[in-house]
């Protein structure tokens, strides 16, 4: 979770819309656009700890995932993605818009499990394996709707 100003250490925002064709439990498959590209990707079941799992990931034309949109289970995420450095790191940082609106999760790959990394001011509650907060749980159980 994100609880602080983060946005004056950004040096890059995206606009994010993105689909789910298939989120079943182990395997998500969705379609996203991402500033002005489109990509498909397929993701494999997290491990126990929700840190690693395999990620297939190809671009596409906008108009492809237009196209795919179409026939996405329903909901949409919309979110604007933050790029912040910190160390040898880039956090990813998403806001979350529409049903999702006020909450703002951050993200960074790691070489390992266990590798450690900075702690920025703004960097609230680890989330990490719980599944609520995905992306892919996000459309089906929006955070407006959380108590």
């Amino acid at each position: 979770m994100v609880a602080g100003d983060f946005k004056k250490e950004a040096f890059k925002a995206i606009r994010i819309t993105q689909g789910y064709i298939s989120s079943t439990s182990g395997r998500t498959v969705r379609v996203r656009i991402m500033g002005d590209k489109g990509y498909i990707t397929i993701k494999g079941k997290s491990n126990e700890s929700g840190t690693t799992r395999f990620e297939w990931e190809k671009a596409i034309s906008i108009e492809d995932v237009q196209q795919l949109l179409q026939i996405c289970e329903p909901g949409i995420i919309d979110k604007t993605r933050y790029l912040i450095k910190a160390a040898n790191f880039t956090f990813e940082v998403d806001e979350f818009h529409g049903d999702n609106e006020g909450l703002i999760i951050a993200e960074i790959e790691l070489p390992e499990e266990g590798t450690t990394f900075p702690h920025p001011q703004w960097l609230g509650k680890e989330v990490t394996g719980d599944r609520r907060y995905y992306n892919s749980m996000l459309i089906k159980s929006p955070y407006k709707t959380w108590e």
